[in-house]
């Protein structure tokens, strides 16, 4: 008789964690958040703008600390172990910055020796994520001449230049056209399939996480209102499609362009 598969324990564990701005403490851009991320998982945080995405990104990566709860990443802790915490992730900001006059190959060691990669391994590393995201022709080209989403591929194959195990996707097909995204989109799928990453990325864009991520939080003003796959959200909300859901559990505040357009075509 074969023993049933040993549970899986969470790479991302997260406890009532909670994150609060003004004087008082009366804006709660996180409120008592609580979610679990597995190994090799692609977890998406799906949630309007201003939902309390990328604040509970740069908590998970220990950039802000939390004003209460509790988070582990990687086994260690965010608000004691930051240092650890950097090291076991790769951040795709929403708003990265991108030294324009450095070539791609350059970047990436910039990056790598701000992480202490040692030398030899940085300049192997950065040649295989070249040739890994298509950029070997143009690793010597600066990058004020690329279009956005080479220069998106570059800022992704910056997240991994250190190879951790962890990596964070904030808004990643943000002001992309839909080429682009579409590159985009086949990227996050090959860092969890081909590349055994844990992928944790936030969007607004429902076909994005829709498409690519293995299960979901839907977050509306800093709190999960639902979490699991697609399939699981959409029984729970009594809705037939991801969007129903989404505009359900956000009180339709997220979806704009979708109610917009349901309005203008509703019968008079």
């Amino acid at each position: 008789m074969t023993s049933p598969d040993p549970p899986r324990a969470p790479v991302i564990e997260v406890r009532s964690l909670s994150k609060h701005y003004g004087r008082r403490n009366e804006v709660r851009a996180v409120d008592r958040l609580s979610l679990e991320v597995y190994p090799g998982e692609t977890f998406g945080l799906l949630g309007p703008n201003g939902s309390g995405k990328t604040t509970t990104i740069r908590m998970l990566n220990g950039i802000v600390r939390p004003t209460s709860g509790r988070a582990v990443v990687n086994g260690y802790d965010i608000s004691t172990q930051m240092d650890d915490v950097k090291r076991s992730t790769g951040l795709l900001a929403e708003s990265p910055g991108l030294y324009e006059k450095l070539s791609p190959r350059e970047y990436l060691e910039f990056v790598g020796s701000l992480y202490d990669v040692d030398m030899k391994l940085l300049k192997d590393r950065a040649e295989r994520l070249l040739e890994l995201f298509g950029l070997e022709q143009r690793g010597d080209d600066l990058l004020e001449g690329f279009s956005r989403g080479m220069k998106q591929k570059v800022l992704i194959a910056a997240a991994l230049i250190h190879d951790p195990p962890i990596v964070f996707l904030d808004e990643p097909t943000s002001a992309l056209d839909p080429l682009a995204s579409l590159v985009v989109r086949d990227l996050i799928k090959d860092l969890a399939e081909k590349a055994g990453k844990t992928v944790f990325v936030s969007s607004h864009i429902l076909s994005l996480m829709e498409e690519v991520c293995d299960r979901i939080a839907i977050i509306d003003r800093g709190k999960a209102v639902a979490v699991g796959t697609v399939t699981e959200i959409v029984e729970l909300s009594g809705t037939s499609t991801l969007e129903d859901a989404f505009i359900k559990l956000t009180g339709g505040t997220g979806h704009p362009d979708a109610l917009s357009w349901r309005k203008a075509v509703a019968p008079a």
